[in-house]
This record gives structure tokens, C-alpha cells and sequence, in this order.
């Protein structure tokens, strides 16, 4: 007959202590197969604002009108930073998947705008500045600027240049609407330090004041009135 007996304290010891360390080693094991956090992605912008130029200065040139700059064949109020593999296919925009801008790159490039050109005149931002008028009852020339293009081309896998081109269209304002006073197409290609997105981020930014720089250089040659 068999004794229905349980078992002693010494014999149910070894069996707790095997039952532990089997816990332990399934723990053990499982935290090295449970899912990772994602990585967050890196956020960029066009950095810390240059020195303004003396107030004195900023008042040389007449008040300009300043629109919020629009995009043009670009996805609209995308953070994404773009890149093309211009060996691959030139056509096709790629987003980096862990980085991005801090504000559309539309939104980034008018606070640049907005920067440079106050270094020499009062700018007038957005809608309120399109109907805001002048001592003397006048209206400021109008700027309008479109993006057409903001991104990191890669020409082979190590090397790639930030490409930015804007569209700026000068009016002048008055009570009948707005007269065209001239158009200009602005391109700026920098080289990139790296090829990744760092690399890109930095060269847009750069490729970005040097439209900035040339657009700003336009306007002074445009007439006053």
C-alpha cells in the first residue's frame, strides 16, 4: 500500500529552492526579450539668433510687410526633415524617421526672414502688417515668399548638400489691392559636414540665411515707391 504520507520539511526544502531559481532564470531571460522604448527623435531649428544691428540702422530703409511664407510642392506644416537620394531617385522626398525640425521649416525660415530683414527696416508680420499703415497714410510694400524647396540631397551615400529655393514677390500696397513690383527665384546649395541628418539640419539652416542674406540684398535695390 502505498503512504499517502506528505512529505518532510527537509525533503520540501530542495524543491523550493529549485522552484526559485527556475523563477529567476525565466525572469532573467524575459527581461532581455521585452520590447525596447522607442528612441525620441532628435528636434532641430535654425539655431540662436544673430546680433541685431542698432536701432539706429534698422530704421535706413522704409517698413516692408512681411507674409507668413507659404510652401509650394512641399508637404504643408510637416516637421519631417527631408532628404533626396539623388543616386537612387531624385524625385522621391524621404523623411529621417528619428529627426525632425522644432516648427514647420515655412515657419522657420519667416522667423529668419523676419531676422534679417530687421536689421535694416521695420518688418510688419503677417496679416495684421499686410493692412497696418505707415505714418502718412501709406501702405508698406508687400513680401510674399513661397518655398519650393527645403531638403538634404545625397549625390552618393557619404556625400549630400542642404538645397533651399524661395520664390519672393515684391508688391506695393495700396487701396486698389496690390501692384507687382518684381519677382526673383533665390537657390542656395550648401555642402553638408555629415551624412546624416545633424549634417543636413546644419546646412539648411546655413542655405536658409544665405537666401535670407541675398533676399535682403534684393529688396535694397528695389526703387522706395
Amino acid at each position: 500500500m502505498t503512504s499517502s504520507r506528505p512529505c518532510s520539511r527537509a525533503a520540501r526544502a530542495p524543491i523550493r529552492t529549485l522552484l526559485l531559481a527556475g523563477a529567476l532564470a525565466l525572469l532573467a531571460g524575459g527581461c532581455s526579450v521585452l520590447p525596447q522604448p522607442p528612441a525620441h527623435a532628435a528636434i532641430y531649428d535654425f539655431g540662436p539668433p544673430a546680433a541685431q544691428a542698432p536701432a539706429a540702422q534698422a530704421q535706413r530703409l522704409p517698413a516692408i510687410a512681411l507674409a507668413e511664407v507659404q510652401t509650394l510642392g512641399l508637404p504643408e506644416d510637416s516637421t519631417a526633415l527631408l532628404y533626396r537620394l539623388a543616386y537612387a531617385n531624385a524625385q522621391q522626398l524621404r523623411p529621417y524617421a528619428q529627426a525632425r525640425w522644432s516648427q514647420p521649416p515655412a515657419t522657420l525660415l519667416t522667423a529668419a526672414l523676419q531676422e534679417q530683414l530687421g536689421q535694416q527696416r521695420p518688418v510688419l508680420l503677417g496679416d495684421a502688417g499686410l493692412t497696418q499703415q505707415l505714418a502718412g497714410g501709406g501702405l508698406p510694400a508687400v513680401l510674399r515668399v513661397q518655398l519650393e524647396e527645403f531638403s538634404q540631397v545625397f549625390d552618393t551615400p557619404q556625400t549630400s548638400a542642404a538645397l533651399v529655393r524661395v520664390r519672393a514677390t515684391l508688391s506695393r500696397a495700396s487701396g486698389q489691392g496690390e501692384a507687382l513690383q518684381g519677382q526673383r527665384l533665390f537657390t542656395a546649395r550648401v555642402p553638408a559636414d555629415t551624412p546624416d541628418a545633424a549634417g543636413g539640419a546644419r546646412a539648411l539652416t546655413q542655405a536658409s540665411r544665405q537666401v535670407a542674406t541675398e533676399l535682403a540684398q534684393w529688396l535694397q535695390s528695389q526703387p522706395a515707391h
